[in-house]
């Protein structure tokens, strides 16, 4: 008997992409065919994934469609920001019909469609092909729980300074400035608003859902999530980057000198002396927050390795991602500034880092939760101010340090807070080496997470017999 096909729709952003592709590997690992929806210029995040399954991993390369708000070239959320998230979720819409036509001249259709869950839209797309969908969450479950709230709220929510979630696990809180980003940019009677709202709307009702969590981390939440879908089908099938194509390593890893060098000096570290700060893949610091920044480093008499995202010559020339003048010089020897890529995960599990100064994006939040690492929040849009929720309140494997997009901090009391968080000894580093345990413990054999990606591929398999 074939293997039963799938059809996998990942969203272009790196954060929603690169779990997806994890997922697939292991969907290969178990038997499954799978062909992956891209457009050309995302197709190389895919290789990794199809050198390692060159026959059970086949790509449906189509043409990005054009969008008046989105410059030509552009296929990529990286290149837009947060604000292009509808432009592209609409411009990907139109993918619908080509994707129908593939599937009706294909000699082994695929058998259900698992599309990110920025892309509910693709349930219409489903329910035209006659088979199930299934949206992935690249984010905390306690996030889907906002967005299906808010979605379904959306008058009662808009407008309130303050939003009280009384029926959700803890009756969490949260500041209307702190909701996801893409429902506060929503705007009513607006048609890619509108279609934006329907499509979230879209995955409370899909056949089932995937997250990239654990029970360890969000079992209260998972639970109450459980009770609450029209889709009772729910698999908890993380943390994925350690079951991903290189056991969580970083895609596209440079050997260069400078890594090299870092490594090094890495070696002749105390363990969890270091303190490793980056803000992901798309924020890049106003000039006021980055001497700040340096300032409080430069105070804090902490060890540091401080990645600073090259930004375009535009933004360079207003100050964004600039590095004080002289502030090498004034910390050689006890930090490091890196102005390019560099291997994460890799540097999260080294023994001497101890300290993780971040955004607080999922994949992030998850990378610092497997190395064991404490964390140190700086939230400013998107889900990161749910997702320290979680870990400062919830779990107690964090600190917040500063929040919002535009807030400077204060360098001395940013310089305390990083000298007391990194000291050896302190109640939320012990928590995050435990939270660690629990998710390697999870996606190992016979693990919860193991466990139901196992029952979500017998589940694919059954629908691929009932064809």
């Amino acid at each position: 008997m074939s293997k039963p096909h799938v059809l996998i729709f990942p969203y272009p952003a790196q954060g929603h992409i690169l779990a997806l592709l994890d997922l697939t590997h292991q969907l290969a690992l178990r038997g499954l065919s799978i062909t992956v929806v891209v457009t050309p210029k995302n197709l190389p995040l895919l290789h990794p994934l199809l050198r390692l399954h060159p026959v059970a991993v086949q790509t449906l390369i189509l043409p990005f469609p054009a969008h008046p708000k989105i410059p030509p070239g552009v296929e990529n959320v990286r290149e837009l920001g947060n604000a292009g998230n509808y432009s592209m979720i609409n411009a990907l819409s139109k993918l619908q019909d080509p994707i129908i036509q593939w599937f009706k001249s294909h000699p082994s259709p695929p058998v259900a469609v698992i599309s990110d869950f920025f892309l509910g839209w693709t349930l219409k797309l489903s329910l035209h092909l006659g088979i199930p969908r299934i949206s992935f969450y690249s984010v905390s479950a306690l996030l889907a729980l906002i967005f299906n709230f808010c979605w379904q709220n959306t008058q009662a929510v808009r407008g309130q300074r303050v939003i009280e979630f009384s029926d959700f696990p803890g009756t969490p809180l949260f500041k209307e400035e702190h909701l996801p980003s893409i429902f506060r940019n929503y705007r009513e009677s607006d048609p890619d608003c509108e279609f934006v709202r329907e499509s979230f709307l879209e995955n409370i009702v899909s056949w089932g859902c995937i997250f990239n969590s654990f029970r360890a981390l969000e079992g209260q939440y998972l639970d109450y999530l459980r009770s609450t879908l029209k889709c009772l089908r729910v698999f908890v099938v993380g943390p994925l980057s350690l079951i991903g194509p290189d056991n969580g390593g970083d895609q596209g890893n440079q050997n260069t000198e400078a890594h090299s060098n870092l490594f090094d000096w890495l070696d002749g570290c105390p363990e969890g002396s270091v303190l490793y700060v980056c803000f992901g893949s798309q924020k890049l610091l106003k000039r006021e927050q980055m001497e700040a920044l340096a300032s409080g480093l430069e105070r804090s008499e902490t060890r540091f390795i401080w990645v600073v995202k090259p930004g375009t010559s535009q933004q360079v020339e207003e100050g964004y991602g600039a590095v004080p003048d002289g502030f090498d010089d004034r910390v050689s020897g006890r930090g490091l500034v890196m102005r390019n890529w560099v291997p994460q995960v890799k540097i999260l599990n080294h023994r001497a880092v101890g300290g993780f100064l971040s955004h607080c994006g999922w994949n992030s939040v998850l990378e610092g939760i497997v190395a064991g690492v404490m964390i140190l929040g700086w939230p400013m849009e998107a889900d990161q101010f749910v997702n320290a929720k979680l870990l400062v309140d919830d779990k107690g494997v964090a600190v917040r340090v500063c929040e919002g997009a535009d807030s400077v901090p204060d360098p001395d009391e940013l310089g305390g807070i990083i000298s007391k968080s990194m000291r050896a000894n302190n109640g939320e580093k012990g928590r995050a080496k435990a939270l660690r345990y629990e998710a390697f413990r999870s996606v190992g054999q016979e693990g919860k997470s193991w466990t139901e990606l196992d029952e979500f591929v017998e589940a694919i398999t059954q629908l691929g017999e009932q064809r």
